[in-house]
This record gives C-alpha cells, sequence and structure tokens, in this order.
C-alpha cells in the first residue's frame, strides 16, 4: 500500500509537470513517456517494452476507434466505454468506481482523485495493467490476457514485435526513415501504385517500382523486425519488415539477402537487407521476366485488417532526407 501511494504521488507530480510546462520537443516527450512506462513497469512487474508497446500499437490504431480521444496523448491506450463501465450499466459515462465495478466493468480510478474516468490517460493505463495482471503476473499469464482483451491473436503478435523492438534498441521513438537505395547508386522510380497487372490474374500493383543496376544494395527503411524471407511467386526473393507503426514494409524481387538475414532478426534503418535483382513471376529461382528494380509496398495493420498504401510521397521524403 505504501508503495502504491508512493506511485500514485510520482503519477500525480508528472501530470502537474505536464500542465504547466509546454511539450517543446519530440525528444522530451518521448522521454517522459518512457519514464511513464518504466514507473508503471515497477508498480505491475509487467516489462516497461510491453507497456510501451501496448500504448504504441493503441497509438497506431486509435483512428480506427470511434471511442478513442483523436487529440495527442502522452499515453494513447483506450477502452471501449462498455467495457469500462460493464454491459449492464444504465449510467452513461459512468466515473464511479462502486457502480462500474458492480456492474463488472473494468475501470479503475488510477491517480486516488476519487473517479474512474476514462478520459484520464492514467486511468486508462493502470485499468488495462491490472487487467493484464488480473489471472497471473508470468508471460503466459499476460500474452493470454492480452488475447482476451484484444480478441485478436494478429495484433498481440504485433505487439510483440513491438516490444521486441524496444527492448533490443532501448529507445522508444524509432520514427527515423532512409530511401531504401544508397545514396551514391543511381535508381528512378515513378508513381506507379495501382497500376494494373496480369499475372497471376487481374490485380492491382500495391507498391511502386525503384529501378536501379542488378546488385544495388537495398536498406532497410525503418527500425523493423524480419517478418517474412524467402520466395513468393509474385516477389520472387522478398523481404518482410514490420515496423513500429504496424506497417509491414515489402521489399521484392531481390537478387539476394544479406547473409545470415532470418525471420525475427531486428534491422535499422540503413542496414543492407538485400540487392536489386529481378526475379519472380514463375517457381522458385525464375529471373529477368522484367528490368532489374526493387518493389516497394506499404501495408498497414489497423487492429482489425491489413491494407495497402501508397508509398510514393513516403519514398520521396525519405531520399530527400537521405541525399542531405
Amino acid at each position: 500500500m505504501k508503495y502504491k501511494i508512493t506511485l500514485i504521488v510520482l503519477l500525480l507530480s508528472i501530470v502537474i509537470m505536464k500542465s504547466s510546462i509546454e511539450i517543446h520537443t519530440v525528444e522530451q516527450e518521448t522521454e517522459d513517456r518512457k519514464a511513464i512506462y518504466e514507473l508503471y513497469s515497477k508498480y505491475t512487474e509487467i516489462p516497461w517494452y510491453l507497456i510501451g508497446a501496448i500504448d504504441q500499437y493503441e497509438r497506431n490504431t486509435k483512428a480506427f476507434k470511434s471511442y478513442c480521444p483523436k487529440e495527442d496523448e502522452l499515453i494513447s491506450i483506450c477502452i471501449d466505454p462498455i467495457i469500462w463501465q460493464g454491459r449492464d450499466n444504465p449510467f452513461d459515462n459512468d466515473n464511479n468506481p462502486m457502480t462500474i465495478s458492480m456492474f463488472f466493468g473494468i475501470g479503475l480510478d488510477g491517480n486516488s482523485d476519487g473517479f474512474a474516468d476514462r478520459l484520464n490517460p492514467y486511468d486508462r493505463l493502470i485499468t488495462l495493467l491490472s487487467y493484464l495482471t488480473m489471472n497471473g503476473k508470468n508471460s503466459d499469464d499476460i500474452r493470454n490476457s492480452l488475447i482476451d482483451y484484444y480478441e485478436n491473436e494478429e495484433g498481440v503478435r504485433i505487439i510483440y514485435e513491438i516490444a521486441g523492438l524496444f527492448q533490443e534498441f532501448e529507445i522508444i521513438d524509432l520514427s527515423k526513415r532512409v530511401f531504401p537505395i544508397p545514396k551514391y547508386y543511381d535508381s528512378a522510380y515513378t508513381n506507379g501504385f495501382g497500376a494494373g497487372r496480369s499475372y497471376g490474374g487481374r490485380r492491382s500493383h500495391e507498391g511502386i517500382d525503384i529501378f536501379a543496376h542488378y546488385g544495388t544494395p537495398v536498406l532497410s527503411t525503418s527500425y523493423g523486425v524480419v517478418e517474412k524471407i524467402g520466395w513468393n511467386r509474385y516477389g520472387g526473393y522478398r523481404i518482410g519488415i514490420r515496423d513500429y507503426y504496424n506497417t509491414y514494409q515489402y521489399y521484392a524481387h531481390l537478387q539476394g539477402y544479406k547473409k545470415g538475414l532470418k525471420e525475427g532478426d531486428y534491422v535499422k534503418p540503413g542496414d543492407v537487407i538485400g540487392f536489386v535483382g529481378s526475379t519472380g513471376y514463375g517457381k522458385e529461382g525464375t529471373s529477368g521476366r522484367f528490368a532489374p528494380h526493387l518493389h516497394f509496398g506499404l501495408y498497414k495493420y489497423d487492429g482489425k485488417r491489413e491494407w495497402s498504401f501508397n508509398p510514393y510521397n513516403f519514398i520521396r521524403k525519405w531520399e530527400r532526407i537521405s541525399l542531405r
């Protein structure tokens, strides 16, 4: 109990500091966010990087949930109001811990102000973490509770990938991006997203093609974890990397891979992952059916489904940054 009171005092000091000092830099905001993860980790015994990954996953998917606050918040975890207050609770937007508990809601008072306020990010955070440890604090208990909460094993898998990135690099701002072709190598591309393709049946082009010479190094554009590596009859030798925005990056038609690269490996912006080729459109090893190029695609996972979006403007921005 004494430890909990100490925790609450520390949390309140953070809230007061945030309300009186404007955040001027991304660096300061990420430092404060990581400090909160570490603080709650000491209280709940959930690793800080897993708490951070849950928060980042929520940040990545909040735009697709009608009940989430749309403004930027230091903590982005949000909870369905029905789950918060209890399905049969007759009081809309109930913030009374007693009646919430009476109707089997999960909402808690996380900062000891007497209210279980769903709009308070600290109440939401302690509520979710308490839910996750309700049946035990070992790794299997927490993973099973996450699956029970999200009812989505794919989303939970991505949360653990993000947690692995935070643990590996020991930072939570993994937003750095680079162009996938090194600065001093020739390359050219246009916006071919959505163009028709006929191999394997009528379909649209889910990416852009960056033309370069055979053997040109291909770089990881971001921090990420290698989800897929191997042959695909459309993409040839390809690599799929998941970044901490829930985005799957697809690198295709490669001549080959960096030696030793395998699924589960962590990469950072600028790491060589493979080499430009012209593989694909056939059985494994097929090559030369088109000019050498890198096919680069982006796929967003929104918490329910994954869909492709146009990488062209992102690629242009990353190229400008890489050329500085």
